[in-house]
């Protein structure tokens, strides 16, 4: 609430008003009006509006903007400005510049990690002591549940790390209820006792005040010399900020996005209108429609936009060598592209020069990426593959120890799955369910998400619903995993740059 309340007052904020630069023009009144742009119909809605000030060319808007931001979607905003009366300027004709900055509100990120001891606790097994584990609840909701010690009335629980907010939604004051629990086999645990804390009371650490009784009421009441039914102590607290995608963006980790298409000869002849690699002059194929839904998003978080694009399971001019890792602009030595369009032109010229064969292999590709990321692991960069492919892969064994590898590099895998061809084996290489191992080495992180694209095809034809359908869930997980690699490796991000003050202006921003 403090965060919500500190907001708010900017609200009554006077701001200072800039120096009007010398015109016959005045301006009477004037506002900006934000428009947001629906993903699916690109319809313009109207979400909010500044408020209006008088007399000068260069407003200064307090009112801020609160919109919930998503990595995986293109997120489109129109300002427009009002003027009670017109200018009178030439349609088309720059007319200013508006300065905009962006902020991601912090929302209680801290976690806090703590551990608990306990001692003399009743004893509610027949045979043997107690087993005792305890939950945490706030809002009579549990929060976290600790592990069973078995066979002892002095309990060492593990410590454990959860995020303040669900701990107590930034409310330090809020009571937080701690019961403990004798575990039994059947899920009918015994109940011991409870006691109640709030986080500020857990923030003094270990000390006289964080030494709890257990009470069990029902026990109190039958019971006139009952004192209780055992102690909990805390015996550590620390909190930790958590740090978010977006404050390493912030702080210039650069975004690096490399694409593999798959040549092999089961696209069928690119000639032909029946091949997945066909050119029509009317609309995008499946390939191109994949590439542009995630290239257009992940471009946006690489400031040089200069990606290397690269083909597998071609034979090559001119004597014909397969390979599973060549550049689609034809360029060994420099494989990248301007832009993603740039991509899309690179990719039409292969398909003119190189001949569809086979069979299908990833792990080559996989480990180019993977050679680039091993020699950039200081969190200033964090690559991103996006393999494109009609088939099932040949290469599985090669294919998962390269994953198994990539997995401690800073890298993700997007492969996509175009056309009608049974993909169960795919599945194998996105971890969301089993993670992903190779002689008998267990990734440790999961890198790789796996769809067919034929699950997000709109049924009436409409390909730029389709493609933000696809770009939407295989992004989703990126950021995710980008983030799972810096706290792997202790990485916290640089501090962001002071947002940018064009000559001679010196006063607040429109943030949103």
């Amino acid at each position: 609430m403090d965060k919500l309340e500190d907001m708010s007052s900017v609200y009554d904020f006077d701001p200072i008003t800039g120096n009007i630069p010398a015109t016959k023009v005045e301006i009477t009144v004037s506002l900006c009006v934000l428009y947001t742009q629906g993903v699916e119909t690109k319809q313009w809605r109207e979400f909010g509006r500044t408020e209006v000030i008088d007399n000068t060319l260069n407003p200064d808007f307090v009112r801020k903007y609160i919109l919930d931001y998503f990595f995986e979607e293109k997120q489109n905003l129109r300002f427009d400005f009002r003027l009670e009366k017109p200018l009178g300027g030439i349609p088309g004709k720059k007319c200013g510049t508006i300065i905009l900055s962006a902020e991601e509100l912090s929302n209680c990120r801290d976690s806090a990690t703590m551990q608990f001891c306990a001692n003399k606790l009743d004893k509610k097994d027949f045979f043997g002591k107690s087993d005792p584990f305890h939950g945490l609840l706030q809002k009579f909701t549990i929060c976290h549940k600790t592990e069973v010690v078995k066979n002892t009335l002095n309990p060492v629980w593990q410590p454990f790390t959860i995020p303040v907010r669900a701990l107590c939604n930034g409310d330090y004051d809020r009571t937080i209820k701690v019961e403990v629990y004798d575990w039994d086999r059947d899920g009918s645990h015994d109940f011991i006792g409870d006691f109640t804390t709030s986080y500020r009371e857990l923030a003094r650490g270990q000390s006289q005040f964080n030494v709890y009784e257990v009470i069990n009421t029902k026990k109190k009441m039958k019971k006139k010399k009952y004192v209780n039914s055992g102690t909990v102590t805390l015996l550590s607290f620390s909190v930790e900020s958590e740090f978010t995608f977006l404050d390493y963006i912030k702080g210039g980790t650069q975004i690096n996005f490399t694409v593999a298409i798959d040549f092999t000869a089961s696209n069928g002849n690119p000639s032909q209108s029946t091949s997945l690699h066909y050119m029509n002059p009317y609309q995008l194929n499946a390939y191109a429609m994949a590439l542009k839904a995630v290239g257009e998003i992940i471009q946006d978080y690489d400031s040089d936009k200069m990606f290397p694009a690269l083909g597998f399971g071609a034979k090559l001019p001119p004597d014909g060598r397969v390979s599973h890792e060549f550049p689609l602009n034809g360029n060994m030595e420099n494989p990248y592209c301007n832009g993603i369009e740039g991509i899309l032109e690179a990719y039409h010229q292969s398909l003119k020069t190189v001949q569809l064969y086979g069979p299908t292999n990833f792990a080559p590709v996989v480990n180019h990426v993977a050679r680039y990321a091993a020699a950039v692991q200081d969190g200033s960069q964090y690559f991103v593959l996006l393999i494109i492919t009609d088939g099932v892969i040949s290469d599985m064994a090669q294919t998962k120890e390269a994953i198994v590898n990539g997995a401690k590099l800073p890298m993700s895998i997007i492969i996509v799955g175009v056309g009608q061809a049974e993909f169960d084996a795919m599945v194998e290489l996105d971890g969301d369910d089993i993670r992903i191992s190779s002689r008998g080495k267990l990734a440790e992180r999961d890198i790789v998400q796996f769809v067919p694209f034929r699950d997000y095809m709109d049924r009436t034809g409409n390909h730029v619903l389709s493609m933000a359908r696809l770009a939407k869930d295989v992004l989703a997980e990126i950021p995710d995993q980008f983030i799972s690699y810096m706290k792997s490796r202790g990485i916290k991000p640089n501090p962001a740059p002071p947002p940018y003050t064009p000559p001679g202006h010196t006063h607040h921003h429109t943030q949103i």
